[in-house]
């Protein structure tokens, strides 16, 4: 079971009529799902479903559509049982996604220019999730919280 909650405060700077496509005005939704492999089609489509309703430029709703897909895969990879958070929020020009769980491990994120595997089978969605973040000037982070972590994705949106 997915929940969902969203606020909208006033708008943060006046709408001009050539404005950017993302709303002037801070927008926030999230959702808490059980960690299970069910949960990722769902929160990618409401995930997806929100960025077109906020008319998010197709370049920024792509890297986050992947990175909705590759973090919350990894938190039913790795995080195992408790509750996930999945929260998209826009605002003075930046778009951003955080994933948080309960889980104690914290994700090793990769080094600038970081050798890949290539006989891995897995490990590069962090990486892709990063490399494809900074190309729209963005970033990936993580925080460690008192009962889990956040994975955090923030790009500019102009």
């Amino acid at each position: 079971m997915i929940t969902t909650t969203g606020t909208s405060a006033a708008p943060v700077v006046p709408v001009i009529p050539a404005a950017p496509a993302i709303p002037a005005v801070r927008r926030f939704v999230h959702w808490v799902a059980a960690p299970d492999v069910m949960s990722v089609p769902q929160v990618r489509a409401r995930v997806r479903a929100t960025l077109e309703a906020w008319a998010v430029p197709l370049d920024a709703a792509d890297v986050l559509l992947l990175a909705v897909s590759e973090l919350v895969g990894n938190v039913v990879r790795h995080a195992g049982a408790g509750r996930m958070r999945v929260g998209v929020a826009a605002g003075a020009g930046w778009l951003c996604l955080d994933v948080a769980d309960q889980g104690a491990g914290l994700p090793r994120l990769p080094a600038p220019r970081a050798e890949v595997d290539l006989d891995s089978e897995s490990g590069r969605g962090l990486l892709i999730v990063q490399l494809m973040a900074a190309e729209l000037g963005g970033e990936l982070s993580v925080v460690a919280r008192e009962f889990g972590k956040s994975v955090r994705v923030r790009i500019p949106v102009a």
